[in-house]
């Protein structure tokens, strides 16, 4: 199998972490969405990230729909996934925290690329972060077993420790997370797994015509 992407997107970061629990052996192609766009382009017209190239050949992209073919693939071993109900519970957090991952790419973009930012989007993004980091901070400190659905990692536990990462790093000092110690503790305890440190990038910002 081939992953498409660079570590220090949250999405392929937690295809990448799937993939080192499930066990699954698989190369990595460190793409990036602006220097490589028509690399990608050849297995995802999108030119989004990540793309996971099946051994049939077959490329899957957006990583729930890969995860969704990862839990199938190994069927009985898919320890990240949940029954329903619980796993209503598990998409809707991982959803939220998706979420996050989204409107602070929207953030990075409208800094990075823009010479005046558009303050109304800016301030819009910014309140969809930070009200959604404030709903997942509660739902994490509610939990007293050691993950958010008992003693062993799910798809949303993993999703947020990436995107914890990512929000820390790529929009460094954009949200107060002095105040959001559930997810920090959560965050910490993830990337001190082995299946985490080892798929770990530091953020970098390429921008179209970069390699």
């Amino acid at each position: 199998m081939l992953l498409i992407g660079q570590y220090d997107s949250p999405f392929v970061r937690r295809v990448a972490v799937t993939l080192n629990l499930y066990g699954v052996p698989y190369e990595n192609v460190p793409l990036s969405t602006f220097g490589d766009a028509e690399a990608i382009a050849i297995y995802n017209p999108l030119r989004r990230v990540p793309v996971l190239v099946m051994d049939d050949g077959v490329a899957l992209t957006d990583s729930m729909v890969i995860l969704e073919a990862l839990d199938r693939m190994v069927s009985s071993a898919a320890s990240l996934d949940r029954p329903w109900p619980e796993r209503r519970e598990m998409l809707r957090l991982a959803a939220l925290t998706a979420g996050v991952a989204d409107k602070g790419v929207s953030l990075l973009y409208e800094r990075a690329f823009r010479e005046t930012a558009l303050d109304m989007w800016v301030a819009r993004c910014r309140s969809q972060v930070g009200d959604t980091l404030a709903v997942l901070e509660r739902e994490r400190a509610a939990r007293t077993t050691p993950w958010l659905f008992g003693e062993s990692l799910s798809h949303a536990d993993v999703i947020l420790a990436t995107v914890y990462r990512f929000i820390t790093e790529a929009l460094e000092g954009a949200f107060d997370m002095a105040g959001h110690g559930a997810l920090t503790a959560h965050a910490d305890a993830c990337e001190a797994m082995p299946a985490f440190a080892s798929v770990y990038k530091p953020y970098t910002l390429t921008r179209p015509g970069e390699g």
